[in-house]
C-alpha cells in the first residue's frame, strides 16, 4: 500500500516546499477591504458601529434601537479601507447620509428607503431621461429627497474620520439596544 502523505507531498509545487521561499521571518501581504460604520452625534462625538448591529437595526427598528438619538437625526458615514496584512493603511471611499430616529431611537426605515431610492433615481436619471426638451420647469422632488439624506462634512471632520478608519484615533462603539419603550 503507498503512503498518501508522501504522494502529496510530491505533488506539491516547488514554491509551497522551497526552502529559499521561507528564510527569515513570514509576513502576513493579504491585501483586502473593511467595511466600516461611523455615526456623528450632535455635538459631533464620532461613533463606530458594528456593521452587524446596523444591519439588525434596519431589520428589526422596534427592538434595535439607539435611545440616545431619540428624535434626532444624526449624521453617519460609511468607509471603505484598504488593509495591507490585515493593517488599515488608506480609505478608499467614503459615502455620507443622515439617519432620522423617532422619539424612542428606533430608525425611520421608511424615509430611509425614500432616500434610497431618491438617490438611485437621481443617479440613473441621466441614463434613462428622455431627450432633453426646451422646459423651464422641472420636478425636483426626488431631488430634495435625495438631499435630505446626505450631508457634505468640513475638513476637519474628513481627517476625524480617516483617523478613526485608520485606527490613529479610538471612538466609542455604540450598541443597539433591544426592546421596545
Amino acid at each position: 500500500m503507498m503512503n498518501l502523505r508522501r504522494v502529496r507531498r510530491s505533488v506539491q509545487p516547488w514554491f509551497i516546499i522551497h526552502p529559499s521561499v521561507h528564510a527569515g521571518p513570514t509576513r502576513d501581504t493579504t491585501m483586502g477591504l473593511s467595511y466600516q460604520r461611523f455615526l456623528f452625534a450632535m455635538d459631533d462625538t464620532l461613533y463606530r458601529m458594528a456593521n452587524t448591529a446596523f444591519e439588525r437595526m434596519l431589520q428589526d427598528s422596534n427592538h434595535c434601537r439607539l435611545p440616545q438619538f431619540a428624535g434626532q437625526r444624526i449624521r453617519t458615514v460609511e468607509v471603505v479601507v484598504e488593509l495591507a496584512g490585515r493593517k488599515p493603511v488608506a480609505v478608499v471611499r467614503s459615502a455620507f447620509s443622515v439617519l432620522a430616529f423617532d422619539n424612542i431611537g428606533c430608525v425611520d426605515t421608511s424615509r430611509l428607503r425614500r432616500q434610497e431610492y431618491a438617490r438611485i433615481e437621481n443617479a440613473l436619471a441621466p441614463v434613462f431621461s428622455e431627450p432633453e426638451r426646451d422646459e423651464k420647469v422641472f420636478d425636483a422632488g426626488v431631488q430634495f429627497v435625495a438631499q435630505g439624506g446626505t450631508w457634505t462634512p468640513s475638513a476637519a471632520i474628513v481627517r476625524a474620520i480617516h483617523d478613526a478608519a485608520l485606527q490613529r484615533q479610538r471612538c466609542p462603539r455604540l450598541q443597539a439596544r433591544g426592546g421596545s419603550a
